[in-house]
């Protein structure tokens, strides 16, 4: 066990950094094996920072060659160096600051700072990785520009960096150098290299303001034909942000580059994004729809931080939600916007609300938990020990929402002039969630005189998932209903640890709702001179009420339309009344809702009965909603597809206390294969006439046609329709594009015969062995099959293909199986706690932020069945205790142990 006690840092004690560092030139002589860093910089003390000043910076698993000031080396008594930390003294105001530093690229497999993959080099930086490649003061707020110089042998015949390529030559012993310089400021975590052979393609386009700029997008060499689309979507995301944002891009090129080994999806280094290869390569063949959505996504995210996050940047690491949340919304616009163009308004309102339900379900069974867990922090953190166990859903996703509430408050014009003030302020500079807030509050002020969002600035401060409940009073006597709104937030994670004792504030909860008739139709609501369908409620108090006239009825309320706050909503709706919704409801999402919460209630109910040996049934009125659904030809295929998916297990455990997997798990099984048998007809149906012939289409009308046809495949099978087998076999056989294949495989594997399964599998492997990307797949699918246990998924270890050293490979086995597989993770043998545990170790042994990611799978052990709760503590108490466990697995496992004490 280690024995250093781990440091935990506050947003509180921040300090501006002593120096400014104004220009940085770096010249790197590339060798994998040892690479030599010459790093000048301009320092200047800062006319608020004491006058004995030390420039301390960072540095780690660095080789320290020489120090010098102005041109001569700097005397052995005015510096130090340790492991972390290079210290100099008794500077002048203002000097020239050298270093040589040298490290060891190809023994790096922490894949932070500079490192080798597939024989090229990269760099990640995010968020202290700078460190790892020359001294430096490691931290957002020292922002500088950087003129950069690379050299390598011919072996490495691209040379990349930020910015605008200044120069290219040979030099005489052989080499050749590249010179490159960044016009603009920017933090170290920003900064990027990229060294080998590959391959690229561009396009050359016009900016709004007229100037041409050059988009290209690197590869392997032998991939340019699977990186079309991503070179499309940068360039529609160029469009998209000088249309939707007035945003330009600043520099003559903007380059992404994929590589095979990175610990996260991509990195916004200025004008050099580095990708992970599942988010840059794609085709019909190799690619599923979901990675033609994420592809685009990402390309969006990571283009739209070179104004949010870029152009102003976080002035310390506490403030990461400043440029994640935005631009997660910023990517979440962007990706509906797509999906929405070049339809019809009907169509498009429906392809907006199928991305909404996408970015919730993915917010409810990732941010949720989390809000409920050991980690539950606020989207802005008071305190932390490894800022890499921040790059959480919660920072992210719940940050999005965050965000989104200001532009549901401010409306489209009130949201885009805040955006324009924050820039106006901001610009180069880098900046706190406040300064954020600053902006967009000077605009809702201008809008409600007299009004401010004071209260809304507690999203920022407190951590937690807020409920709210709903009371519905109808006066038939004075035609009128009372809307009573009451919000509650206990203290969660970080909050019960520190003990305080500190009360919780109300949020400012944008709360949209709608009533309905009896009969379905929507009530019209009428308050203060004004009639709409949907009203905006802003509870910014603990309880407060709101009341609408003419009401005749007592109306079934559509509660939290189109999902308006990241709240639990407390109503207690009837089934039948669920059912009318599920039907009725003209708000998209909230009837994706009310399909939901009947399915949930149904699964929750069935799992109880499983739990006490009862046999399982099912409300008959509960299948006639779905049928309902499945028939409604006013529906298009892509949003039926979400309506009738039932929850995830993550979703439906957060509903259950305490979580016991198998039950919910025999539960739902147990529903899908009564729809399946009940509706039979209606899933055949849903099959035929949702086909994709002809050439492969990402538009979202053949992706949604695909998705319903998949789904009603996997009801088939799961009701062991008679010929459902022949029907996947022949999809399967006959597939034009991987996302067919891969949920024909899929029903394969989870509901035919053993033989015919193991056949699919050897086939597809087989056939794309070749492809990393392709056997990532096979890997995820056989890790989160019915019948995977731990046995399995060992064996699948020893397969030839299988290495832990890379993440994408790691992830799709191991964090696959023990995130994503709650019937094998948690059978009741406990065997998934060991096997999580062995390879948490092992991983720490190689690259720890990505084992502190595997790491968070038990957070919330504390609220299984006691049967699971004692083994999983267990394997827990292993981890803690085990010798040298890196700082980012340390806090992880400890606070998950605190967190039930």
């Amino acid at each position: 066990m280690r024995t250093d006690t781990p440091v935990t840092i506050y947003r509180k004690d921040y300090v501006p950094y002593p120096y400014t560092i104004d220009e940085v030139a770096l010249t790197f002589d590339l060798a994998p094996e040892s690479t030599d860093v010459h790093c000048a910089m301009l320092v200047r003390r800062r006319a608020d920072a004491p006058a004995n000043a030390a420039l301390e910076l960072d540095g780690e698993d660095l080789e320290l060659v020489s120090v010098s000031v102005d041109g001569t080396p700097w005397p052995a008594e005015r510096w130090s160096v340790t492991e972390r930390q290079l210290v100099l003294r008794d500077l002048p105001d203002e000097a020239r600051v050298e270093t040589l530093s040298r490290c060891r690229p190809s023994e790096n497999s922490t894949l932070m700072g500079l490192y080798v993959s597939g024989g090229n080099f990269f760099t990640q930086c995010e968020a202290e990785g700078f460190r790892r490649i020359t001294w430096f003061a490691d931290r957002p707020d020292v922002m500088s520009r950087y003129r950069v110089t690379l050299r390598a042998d011919e072996a490495y015949p691209l040379l990349l960096s930020n910015g605008n390529l200044i120069s290219t030559q040979r030099l005489p012993d052989g080499r050749h150098q590249a010179d490159w310089e960044d016009p603009f400021p920017k933090p170290c975590y920003l900064f990027a290299l990229v060294a080998g052979n590959l391959t690229h393609r561009e396009s050359s386009v016009r900016t709004a303001s007229g100037r041409e700029v050059l988009l290209q997008v690197y590869s392997d060499p032998g991939s340019e034909s699977r990186t079309e689309w991503a070179l499309e979507s940068l360039e529609r995301a160029l469009r998209w942000d000088e249309t939707r944002f007035d945003l330009e891009l600043d520099l003559d090129r903007f380059m992404v580059v994929a590589v095979r080994d990175f610990n996260m999806g991509a990195m916004e280094n200025k004008g050099l994004n580095i990708f992970n290869a599942a988010y840059v390569l794609a085709d019909p063949d190799t690619a599923t729809d979901a990675n033609y959505d994420g592809i685009e996504s990402v390309v969006g995210h990571e283009y739209f931080h070179n104004w949010t996050g870029n152009r102003v940047t976080c002035r310390d690491w506490f403030q990461l939600s400043l440029k994640e949340g935005l631009t997660v919304f910023r990517d979440q616009e962007f990706s509906a916007d797509m999906m929405a163009r070049d339809l019809d308004a009907a169509a498009a309102a429906s392809a907006r609300a199928v991305k909404r339900i996408d970015d919730v379900v993915t917010l409810r069974a990732a941010q949720f938990p989390e809000d409920a867990g050991p980690m539950a922090h606020p989207i802005r953190p008071d305190s932390y020990q490894e800022i890499g166990n921040f790059y959480t859903a919660t920072v992210y996703e719940k940050g999005a929402e965050v965000i989104r509430m200001q532009h549901t408050l401010l409306g489209e014009a009130g949201f885009q002039a805040g955006i324009a003030e924050y820039f106006r302020r901001h610009d180069g500079q880098a900046v706190t969630c406040d300064d954020f807030v600053d902006a967009m509050d000077s605009v809702y002020r201008t809008q409600h005189p007299g009004r401010d969002l004071t209260v809304f600035r507690n999203w920022y401060s407190q951590a937690g998932t807020p409920r709210v409940a709903v009371q519905i009073d109808h006066d038939a006597q004075a035609r009128r209903v009372t809307i009573t709104l009451t919000q509650r937030c206990a203290p969660v994670g970080v909050e019960k640890r520190a003990g305080n004792g500190r009360t919780k504030q109300p949020f400012h909860i944008p709360f949209a709702l709608g009533l309905l008739g009896r009969d379905g139709r929507a009530l019209p609501l009428r308050s203060g001179g004004q009639t709409v369908d949907t009203a905006l409620l802003e509870l910014t108090a603990e309880s407060q009420q709101w009341t609408f006239d003419d009401i005749d009825e007592a109306p079934v309320p559509s509660l939290l339309r189109g999902f308006s706050a990241p709240v639990i909503v407390e109503y207690d709706w009837t089934d039948e009344e669920l059912a009318l919704l599920s039907a009725h409801d003209n708000d998209p999402f909230a009837r994706w809702e009310a399909g939901q919460e009947l399915a949930t209630r149904q699964i929750l109910a069935l799992a109880a009965q499983h739990r006490e040996g009862a046999p399982l049934e099912v409300d008959d009125a509960f299948f006639e909603a779905w049928r309902a659904l499945l028939s409604d030809p006013e529906l298009d295929a892509g949003y039926r597809a979400r309506a009738l998916s039932l929850p995830s297990e993550k979703t439906l455990a957060e509903r259950m206390e305490p979580i016991d997997p198998p039950a919910l798990a025999a539960a739902r099984d147990f529903l899908r294969a009564e729809l399946g048998r009940r509706l039979a007809a209606l899933w055949r149906a849903a099959f035929d006439a949702n086909q994709t012939p002809g050439a492969y289409s990402p538009a979202p009308g053949p992706v949604g046609r695909r998705a319903l046809k998949n789904l009603a495949l996997s009801h088939l099978m799961a009701g062991g329709i008679e010929g459902a087998q022949a029907l996947a076999q022949t999809q399967y056989d006959q597939a034009g594009n991987m996302t067919d294949s891969l949920a024909a495989l899929s029903s394969l594997v989870n509901y035919a015969d053993e033989k015919a399964a193991a056949a699919a599998l050897a086939h597809f492997y087989q056939r794309w062995e070749k492809d990393p990307l392709v056997v990532d797949k096979w890997f995820a699918l056989q890790a989160t099959a019915r019948g995977a246990g731990v046995a399995q998924i060992r064996a699948l270890m020893q397969h030839p293909a299988f290495t832990l050293r890379n993440p994408n490979r790691a992830r799709a086995l191991i964090f696959q199986f023990c995130l994503n597989n709650a019937r094998g993770m948690h059978h009741t043998d406990a065997s998934g706690y060991g096997f999580w545990a062995d390879q948490v170790l092992a991983l720490d042994a190689l690259n720890p932020e990505i084992a502190a990611r595997l790491a968070r799978a038990l957070d919330n052990w504390s609220r299984f069945i006691p049967a699971l709760r004692a083994p999983m503590q267990k394997a827990l108490e292993r981890v803690r205790q085990h010798p040298d466990l890196s700082r980012n697995v340390q806090e992880i496992v400890s606070k998950a142990l605190e967190f039930a004490a």
